[in-house]
């Protein structure tokens, strides 16, 4: 069965022109986009998205940052797509991940890595609905 993920191309990705390159890479591994758009996050959504780091001392750096730009928000459909897109994005930190990856290849450390995906199928189903309202998913 198909499961969504979500996807935030991040400041970085939208900055240096690569977001069509990225997305190529999910579409090329069969994966569909059932949503898709450009938004700029507020200290509110960042705050509830990252609440899991909001207390660290780092989390206003990542604030700062995830707010600095427009990000490209999609909702991704496949078959275990949750893992899928993990294993072509790399590790979290781009300095660690494996060659042929997506943060390997355009990314360039712990923060600024290109996209932040969904860690489990929980999350994605969360995070779909902070980002997204039903109507503006589509079904294929």
């Amino acid at each position: 069965m198909a499961q969504r993920t979500l996807i935030l191309l991040k400041p970085d990705a939208v900055m240096k022109g690569i977001c069509g390159k990225v997305i190529a890479r999910f579409e090329d591994a069969g994966l569909t986009i059932c949503g898709c758009k450009m938004i700029r996050l507020d200290a509110a959504i960042l705050r509830e998205h990252y609440a899991h780091i909001a207390d660290k001392p780092f989390y206003p750096e990542v604030e700062k940052f995830m707010s600095s730009y427009p990000v490209i928000a999609m909702v991704i459909e496949g078959e275990k797509v949750v893992e899928r897109v993990r294993d072509m994005l790399g590790v979290t930190d781009s300095r660690k991940a494996a060659p042929g990856t997506i943060r390997a290849e355009y990314g360039k450390d712990q923060m600024v890595n290109v996209a932040h995906a969904s860690d489990s199928a929980e999350s994605a189903e969360k995070e779909v609905k902070r980002f997204f309202k039903e109507n503006e998913l589509f079904n294929y």
